[in-house]
């Protein structure tokens, strides 16, 4: 059948199996926005209230769901406020497909009114983009785009279409997606591998997002009981393993506990899966290596050698690497080992205070189910959620890990919400985050979404105070917030409820209103403008400049 481009385009997304896209409208896409209206039926447009918002919706709808997220933006202004999105989903590997519309072909380069370059601003920070000037390609081109989206390591892809290209017409149905060449990959050892692992007298697992982004959580599980190793976790790779698990050390890293930062500092063996390395993870690098093997199994291979030279590699899906090499692994039992470790956990960061975050989070969590969807912002609530929240099930931690987006966490907590049948699902943020993109509460007003906002309200840009109290001699510049902003009538402002907790009690009252209200509802908790994230390695340095 024919068909113009811009129908053409949501005939393919519903193909794709597509029920949710967010976005905003404008000129350059009135085309795309007319065929949604014909076809809203059969798929959902969210409108947010900045393209920024509708990008990091799709995010978090993808992370949440495991399927690919779909947001679409106008040409010029609009296309350039998906670049923070798109940037945050390429560097925590998140499958995205953005789509944006651009002046007619004939207009492109005369610096047409809302015109630009967007392939080329988005090129470092997408895994492929395409400008389609022939509507011939465009059903290819949008099934390529899932492809490569959901492939591999996945990441975002850009489609920009000009509207000339979505006015036209052509047959629709007859592209046929080619196979994905085989890519070379290296080497693997896999004799070395096996008797590395059965020798190991202090193995650890350190698990990251590719676990997450394999759906290798249950062989993850069954790979360490085999061994009887125990499990650390990154940021990406939070809820990768239960922190119920008898295994589970939790998060390890600049803010990981001591326990873990201990074991991963002593263990002769490290088998790391789905993981890049990041500096704020590994600190001093010759150190991080000084007393242990490394195997490293990821399925980019620019990431297998970039941070960390492994003594062992595997370029592969972690998933299948374990269902592969878990039968020809012997269980094991390192008793002494984990007599070690105990000892380890003696030494603990002090809470102190009647409304510590740890206590807001603790009390939080019971007012949750395993499979709530949390979302955060970026600072030191973040940290605070990836210690003290207890995760049990995967794709439920929402986080920038890579770029460190501030004003993230309300579009993502929107798009996990949706990603989840509009299931209960949290943000936990604080003021100087949640400034950034509180826009986006009419949007999750409007489509009545039962999202709870903790706001850790500490009055200051508390994780950059941290870093000038400890390194820069207590000199606060611009990281005081006096601003007067009344969060819980900004709540009542847009449409939603709001509460005020300065105990554990009133948030707990608050949160019991939760259950009698099915829209969002914020709670502005006060806490202390001085509480630090603790325990912490100084950046470069190693578990011996821990400070707890």
């Amino acid at each position: 059948m024919k068909l113009s481009g811009a129908r053409l385009l949501i005939e393919e997304l519903i193909h794709q199996g597509v029920d949710t896209v967010f976005g905003y409208p404008g000129g350059a896409v009135l085309q795309i926005y007319d065929e949604l209206y014909k076809c809203k039926d059969r798929i959902h447009h969210v409108l947010t209230a900045h393209e920024q918002g509708a990008a990091h919706a799709a995010d978090g709808y993808a992370r949440a769901s495991g399927k690919v997220g779909v947001v679409i933006a106008t040409s010029g202004p609009g296309a350039t406020n998906l670049v923070t999105g798109i940037a945050n989903a390429y560097l925590d590997s998140v499958p995205m497909v953005a789509i944006t519309g651009n002046v007619a072909t004939e207009a492109l380069g005369r610096d047409s009114f809302q015109e630009v370059d967007i392939v080329s601003i988005t090129q470092p920070v997408v895994k492929h983009n395409f400008m389609v000037k022939d509507v011939t390609e465009l059903e290819q081109t949008i099934k390529e785009a899932f492809q490569i989206a959901n492939s591999g390591r996945k990441g975002p892809v850009l489609i920009d279409i000009p509207k000339d290209v979505q006015i036209s017409e052509c047959e629709y149905g007859v592209a046929v997606l080619p196979k994905m060449p085989d890519k070379p990959k290296l080497p693997y050892d896999q004799e070395g591998v096996i008797a590395l692992l059965s020798q190991a007298k202090k193995p650890l697992i350190y698990a990251g997002g590719g676990v997450t982004a394999a759906k290798a959580e249950k062989e993850l599980i069954a790979l360490a009981e085999k061994l009887n190793i125990p499990v650390t976790v990154s940021i990406m790779g939070r809820t990768a393993f239960p922190d119920s698990h008898p295994l589970s050390l939790g998060l390890v890293g600049m803010h990981g506990s001591y326990v873990a930062a201990k074991t991963q500092s002593e263990c002769d063996v490290l088998l790391a899966l789905g993981v890049r390395f990041s500096d704020r993870a590994t600190g001093n690098i010759a150190r991080y290596t000084q007393n242990c093997k490394v195997i490293h199994v990821d399925i980019d291979k620019a990431e297998i050698g970039k941070n960390i030279s492994p003594d062992y590699s595997v370029q592969g899906d972690v998933k299948k690497w374990i269902k592969e090499i878990l039968p020809k692994l012997k269980e094991q039992k390192h008793p002494k080992w984990w007599e070690e470790i105990h000892g380890f956990e003696k030494t603990k960061s002090k809470v102190e205070g009647d409304f510590h975050p740890k206590h807001i989070l603790e009390t939080l969590r019971k007012y949750t189910e395993d499979d709530t969807v949390v979302a955060t912002d970026v600072g030191q609530h973040q940290m605070w959620t990836a210690q003290y929240y207890r995760f049990e099930k995967g794709r439920t931690f929402l986080s920038s890990g890579g770029l460190g987006t501030m004003g993230y966490g309300l579009g993502a907590a929107i798009g996990g919400c949706f990603g989840r049948k509009k299931a209960h699902t949290v943000l936990i943020t604080s003021e100087g985050s949640f400034g950034m993109n509180c826009n986006e509460l009419c949007t999750a007003v409007h489509e009545n979404l039962p999202i709870t906002i903790i706001l850790m309200n500490n009055r200051v840009l508390g994780m950059v105070r941290q870093w000038q109290t400890a390194f820069f001699g207590k000199r606060y510049s611009e990281t005081v917030l006096d601003r007067a902003t009344d969060f819980v009538k900004l709540m009542e402002a847009y449409g939603g409820k709001g509460f005020n907790a300065k105990n554990c009690k009133e948030l707990e009252d608050a949160l019991k209103e939760r259950e009698h209200y099915k829209g969002p509802i914020l709670i502005n908790c006060s806490i202390n403008p001085d509480e630090k994230v603790l325990p912490m390695i100084p950046p470069g340095k190693s578990v011996d400049d821990i400070i707890l």
